[in-house]
């Protein structure tokens, strides 16, 4: 069921998500050489619990997981798509570096990931984030009332298909609120024009997710909840809770 939000619910929301860019924002000022991804994750927690909000991702099990997930975000290195489990890794000069946060606040969610290169950077790789980056502002600006679902989808699509990424068919986006993943699904393909109407009050996380090598299919890490490109190839994912207002899109991931 998809739920329509009030005003006062969206003001709601968006305190959650400013508690998720903060938590973000940390873990990027953290994330240098030497550092493990497991001290990113420390340091998330800690300007969750101080916001007085709750991790949404710890012991947080959808249908496709073997076991709830351990951590607070999701720290995804290079070939890793999304999902990677916060560890000892320490962080090398070069690394492509994907941080996924949610939390609570209040009783209302919000989730939004961010992506960036540790050290001196791949051209290639920058080139990999920025289009991320546009697809994600491209599907965002489509979000006005009266729209339709699958002109975000075929936003984020045109963008990673005109540059020859990959892009997985199975995950993407979803509705946001009371829980962390809501109806609708956000698909980062679709047909403009085709989908449900977008409506006031609906909250979506918008997330493109790209692989540079070209391919559409991934593998699953061992440990269940890893995605990798099949490749090898470098893998990026952005993220930001979005409403629909008659204003026009508003972006509640921000700090």
């Amino acid at each position: 069921m998809v739920e329509i939000k009030t005003t006062a619910e969206l003001e709601a929301m968006r305190e959650a998500g400013r508690v998720v860019a903060n938590a973000l924002q940390a873990a990027r000022d953290q994330a240098t050489p030497g550092t493990t991804l497991l001290e990113l994750n420390e340091t998330a927690a800690t300007v969750i619990s101080a916001a007085g909000a709750k991790p949404a991702f710890l012991h947080y099990k959808p249908h496709f997981a073997p076991t709830p997930f351990p951590a607070v975000i999701c720290t995804s290195v290079n070939d890793v798509l999304v999902h990677g489990i916060p560890d000892h890794y320490r962080l090398r000069p070069g690394d492509l570096l994907s941080i996924d946060c949610g939390a609570y606040l209040d009783g209302w969610a919000a989730d939004a990931a961010i992506s960036l290169t540790v050290g001196p950077a791949d051209p290639q790789d920058l080139k990999l984030i920025n289009d991320a980056e546009t697809a994600l502002a491209d599907a965002i600006t489509a979000c006005t009332p009266g729209g339709r679902m699958g002109d975000i989808g075929h936003a984020v699509a045109t963008v990673g298909r005109q540059a020859g990424y990959g892009i997985p068919t199975d995950f993407g986006g979803h509705g946001v609120g009371r829980a962390m993943h809501e109806d609708p699904h956000v698909a980062n393909h679709g047909r403009p024009g085709r989908g449900m109407t977008l409506r006031p009050g609906l909250v979506l996380a918008i997330e493109p997710m790209f692989m540079a090598g070209g391919h559409d299919t991934y593998l699953t890490a061992p440990d269940g909840w890893a995605l990798t490109s099949v490749d090898g190839s470098q893998a990026v994912h952005v993220e930001h809770t979005v409403a629909i207002t008659d204003d026009g899109p508003r972006i509640l991931t921000l700090p």
